[in-house]
């Protein structure tokens, strides 16, 4: 049985190593930092087994170690944002937070593929990335599938039709900065843009870009966990059980789409190696100049992530 290590057992990792074991598709080993407390929430997770129809083992752990023979690392420790805070405001917390075990993942785990959920994603995949010094095609964000299942649902509403038949796409930075491509969005095989007005279609990729910061100010106490949860858990399938999907993911660009050094969501081809490829799309004008901006964006918060890495290299 394969085996897929979550860090972090708050209410993304521990959704995220649920919705693995629902699905049997391996073994899980949640670890946090506080002694106890991903031990008593893998109990309770191998104590749902029997009536959710699941037998894999679900363990919990507070020690490193534990990440020995992982073939699949899900970052999902760190601090979440509260009400009035950006995704950056988080960046230093989590940062420290990923200095504490991105070497360890190294050595315990130098064959794993890595998914990010923490965030600031994008910041984090190429810090992660760094610290580590695993292969790029190795580590990668969890972002563009959770825009797109959100997407999907908001799609699915406007059209009155079954969200699981709607497929969207964006590339970009997370949130703020994605940016929303109809022309590679369907439902059914029909194009976006045969089905929605581009006021429609502004308004879609406006909702997705809030929906974040609605849950949150709905919530005011937590943000999302269970849509990005099963958006992790769905690359985890992809990897764990050999299948070749096509979505969105913040990944290392080498000259894609004219970028170089920089960690941000693209489409790519997910399989158990991690990153096959990027694939680069055709696309207009203005979807290549928002991009740009949108890179120009993440550089600024990787010039923090910058002098991090010159502190922990000297």
């Amino acid at each position: 049985m394969k085996k897929v290590t979550v860090l972090g057992a708050g209410n993304v990792g521990t959704n995220c190593a649920l919705f693995i074991a629902e699905k049997n598709v391996a073994d899980v080993t949640l670890i946090d930092v506080k002694p106890g407390y991903a031990a008593g929430k893998a109990l309770d997770l191998m104590e749902s087994g029997p009536i959710r129809d699941y037998d894999v083992v679900v363990k919990g752990s507070d020690d490193l170690y534990d990440l020995v023979y992982s073939d699949v690392v899900v970052v999902a420790a760190g601090k979440v944002r509260e009400p009035g805070m950006s995704r950056e405001d988080v960046l230093e917390d989590n940062l420290s937070t990923a200095d504490t075990f991105v070497k360890e993942i190294a050595k315990l785990a130098p064959n794993a593929v890595v998914i990010v959920v923490t965030e600031p994603v994008d910041a984090m995949t190429y810090y992660i990335l760094k610290r580590t010094g695993l292969p790029a095609h190795r580590v990668l964000g969890m972002a563009g599938a959770l825009d797109a299942t959100r997407a999907a649902e908001i799609i699915a509403e406007k059209l009155n039709v079954a969200a699981m038949d709607v497929e969207a796409a964006f590339i970009g930075g997370h949130h703020d900065q994605m940016i929303f491509l109809p022309q590679y969005s369907r439902v059914s095989g029909i194009p976006m843009t045969e089905l929605l007005s581009p006021e429609e279609i502004a308004d879609v990729a406006e909702r997705v870009k809030n929906a974040g910061h609605e849950i949150l100010e709905k919530m005011k106490r937590a943000t999302a966990f269970y849509a990005p949860a099963a958006a992790t858990a769905r690359m985890v399938e992809t990897i764990i059980r050999e299948r070749h999907r096509i979505l969105s993911a913040p990944v290392y660009v080498m000259g894609e789409y004219g970028l170089t050094d920089l960690c941000i969501g693209l489409p790519i081809l997910l399989d158990k190696t991690g990153v096959r490829r990027i694939i680069e799309l055709k696309l207009t004008d203005e979807q290549k100049k928002a991009l740009q901006t949108s890179a120009e964006v993440l550089r600024k918060t990787q010039a923090t992530i910058a002098s991090r890495l010159e502190e922990v290299a000297s």
